[in-house]
């Protein structure tokens, strides 16, 4: 079994890291820059930046943010969040982001999912998925989770898949910020439908909720803010616990 990855997540408004629930009532946590080398002086497996604003604001992702937070960063940067054409791929890597994430964008757009992966390699191209449950089932919900699209949150995975991304960044809008837990179901269901790597985001509040999802699911990562950017646990922690728990993870040196 290959190592299960860590990734702290830094949600960024007007070029801060905030974090809120149910993405509104945001709290100023600090500098991303800043942030994102701390995090990987923990052992953190990669870094992900979410513009959480660039699409409902309609404007482009914070380039020179990028860069500056890119530069002399020893884990992997991904980056999501106003990206809606090749060439705005094409700049987010040239300004040091090793992945790129899409979710409206995706959905208005599903050949932008092709055109990055045979440009760049899937391998560079994530599509987020922000889903929510309704009724029985589990919607996409696109603009910052303002708008629910009526799609079927494993069916677009699976869509994803096909038409080229390299990972699923899986969100559960219904746990986000209220740290009582990942989405085990919805992160199950996806998971076992498709066969890229499903990064588990939403709900995580302790490292016993990033155990349960290792241990419940097929998911390859697990994402957290809260929990880090709180003081709550750090990535080592976390790290220490899934080594106990028998769970396959790369240590700091």
């Amino acid at each position: 079994m290959s190592a299960k990855r860590i990734i702290p997540c830094l949600d960024i408004k007007n070029g801060r890291v905030v974090k809120g629930v149910h993405f509104t009532d945001m709290v100023d946590v600090g500098d991303p820059a800043e942030i994102a080398r701390a995090y990987a002086a923990q052992g953190a497996d990669e870094v992900v930046f979410l513009d959480i604003t660039a699409t409902t604001e309609g404007r482009g992702t914070m380039y020179a943010l990028l860069e500056r937070a890119a530069q002399g960063l020893t884990i992997p940067l991904a980056i999501g969040g106003g990206i809606r054409t090749v060439d705005d791929f094409a700049r987010v890597f040239a300004c040091g982001a090793a992945k790129a994430s899409v979710n409206s964008a995706a959905v208005a757009n599903p050949a932008l999912i092709a055109e990055a992966s045979v440009a760049f390699g899937p391998e560079r191209v994530v599509v987020a998925i922000d889903g929510k449950k309704v009724g029985d089932a589990f919607h996409v919900m696109v603009n910052g989770g303002l708008t629910d699209t009526g799609k079927d949150v494993v069916a677009w995975a699976k869509e994803c898949e096909a038409l080229g991304a390299g990972e699923i960044l899986l969100t559960s809008m219904d746990a986000d910020g209220v740290q009582t837990g990942y989405d085990i179901a919805m992160t199950r269901a996806v998971c076992d439908a498709v066969n890229i790597p499903v990064t588990a985001s939403g709900g995580c509040g302790s490292v016993a909720d990033i155990i349960e999802v290792f241990t419940q699911t097929d998911c390859d990562a697990a994402l957290a803010a809260s929990l880090f950017h709180f003081g709550t646990a750090t990535v080592g922690e976390v790290k220490e616990e899934m080594e106990r728990n028998d769970i396959p993870c790369k240590l700091k040196d």
